[in-house]
């Protein structure tokens, strides 16, 4: 059992990732229990650097995190830079990699030839199984959020739909835009646009709900009775945006076919797929 118990945590470098998975609080609370913080200076990362200094915890250089001691918990949230390396340390981060997605091949492969490990937060769970590190209600809310963004620009004609997607300070900024944005297209659409969230008793649909009903958007609640029949459904159609947050992990009758889009009477023009996982 080591006794050094180091964290970690690497700046990201995945292209608009600013969430952290720590705070200056979480900082705080780790080196109460004994715990040795070091924290990487980030120039994306929505916590200032200067709110982790003022804990008093160890700053290094962004990237530095190679050279860390071989004990460290390395932690992060998203990817880690593409590279042949092989990986020493014990990796704490969302890797994408034990559902064969895209890449899982070479990234496990450096952590064989590294001795590493790669702890996964997608698989830490509570004693009934159920994950407690989850950013699913926070995906669905935005993920709803632009899905009607798309819509609002669809009516407004704009060229892109929808704008390179940035980070927002917070949710109320977040809100303030996109209900700028709604007022106007359904000043010109002269409706409000409609949304179905399949899915929506989980974490992601519960979310994407939130938003909708904060926006004053009539929204379709389906979850797994709706559902249990298999698909196509029609009613899909009968709204503007539709929001999938259903985690499918294994094949299933599809919800929506590129023959019933072609079909005639159909008012779907956005679809948000919050759950893919390619």
């Amino acid at each position: 059992m080591d006794t050094v118990k180091t964290i970690w945590l690497r700046d990201e470098t995945k292209p608009m990732e600013a969430r952290s998975a720590l705070t200056p609080d979480h900082v705080q609370q780790l080196t109460e229990h004994g715990f040795h913080v070091v924290v990487e200076r980030s120039t994306q990362r929505a916590l200032a650097n200067e709110a982790f200094a003022a804990t008093g915890c160890e700053i290094v250089d962004s990237g530095s995190w190679n050279r860390a001691p071989k004990e460290a918990f390395i932690l992060g949230i998203k990817d880690l830079p593409v590279s042949d390396e092989p990986l020493r340390h014990r990796h704490i981060y969302f890797g994408h990699a034990y559902k064969n997605q895209k890449g899982w091949e070479q990234l496990l492969k450096r952590f064989l030839q590294g001795g590493g490990v790669l702890l996964d937060l997608e698989y830490l769970v509570d004693e009934t199984g159920r994950r407690v590190a989850a950013f699913g209600y926070w995906a669905g809310f935005t993920g709803c959020a632009v899905g009607l963004k798309a819509w609002a620009g669809q009516q407004l004609g704009c060229s892109p739909v929808v704008d390179e997607l940035k980070p927002y300070y917070d949710k109320d900024e977040l809100m303030r835009e996109l209900s700028h944005d709604l007022e106007q297209a359904v000043r010109i659409a002269q409706r409000q646009p409609t949304v179905i969230i399949v899915g929506a008793k989980g974490r992601v649909g519960t979310g994407a709900g939130d938003l909708a009903d904060a926006m004053g958007i009539p929204v379709t609640r389906w979850d797994l009775e709706e559902t249990a029949g298999g698909g196509p459904f029609h009613e899909i159609l009968r709204h503007d945006l539709f929001v999938n947050c259903v985690l499918v992990e294994k094949k299933i009758q599809p919800f929506i076919t590129k023959e019933l889009l072609s079909g005639p009477g159909r008012k779907l023009s956005v679809i948000s797929d919050v759950s893919c996982d390619p």
